[in-house]
């Protein structure tokens, strides 16, 4: 449960900050062995696959992704497969108006939604009604709550809960797909004529 704590952590510090903390990529180091540079083999080449155009860099080595990565993968996948995620994270959305954009948003927000409630049952970190005061006694996690604000002094502390923060649940992800597929987020399209 832990690993899959610290996969969601990542996957959605990546999406939302585009960057990993220094505290998580410590921990990520005290738990997974991660290769070094270098250390990764290359795909096979495209012509050995069948294909003649250009693309991108290889993946690194499917044999070298931690289970943990994998799942992080697939979940943004299920995202990409149910709600076109990705492909609209990567579009460049200047040239559409606000009333596009909000009619795109809208039906990726169901679909969104539909695929996490159907593969997690998210729960809140705190329970309790957001913009209520709070107790945060000493000893706790913060991995589970983070301390904003004038945070100074000794714990317990009085505040008040802005985010009740999520977490997962019942996990309920389809079985890992073996080879190649691990990394893949969405298989490219060909159309043949």
């Amino acid at each position: 449960m832990k690993r899959l704590s610290i996969a969601f952590r990542c996957f959605f510090s990546l999406l939302f900050k585009g960057t990993i903390s220094e505290t998580l990529l410590a921990e990520l180091r005290d738990r997974v062995a991660v290769p070094r540079p270098g250390s990764l083999s290359p795909a096979p080449p495209l012509a050995s696959r069948g294909l003649s155009t250009a693309a991108p860099p290889p993946a690194p080595s499917e044999a070298r992704l931690p289970d943990s990565t994998a799942r992080a993968i697939q979940m943004l996948a299920l995202l990409q497969r149910d709600g076109r995620l990705v492909d609209f994270f990567t579009e460049d959305i200047a040239e559409y108006d606000d009333a596009q954009v909000g009619a795109a948003v809208r039906d990726m927000h169901e679909s969104c939604r539909a695929t996490l409630n159907r593969y997690l049952a998210l729960q809140p970190v705190v329970p309790g009604e957001e913009g209520k005061p709070i107790t945060v006694d000493a000893g706790f996690d913060p991995g589970t709550i983070k301390l904003i604000g004038n945070v100074t002094g000794q714990l317990p502390a009085r505040g008040v809960l802005r985010h009740h923060g999520w977490q997962a649940g019942d996990i309920r992800l389809p079985d890992l797909p073996g080879g190649a597929s691990r990394s893949v987020i969405a298989p490219a399209e060909v159309e043949i004529s």
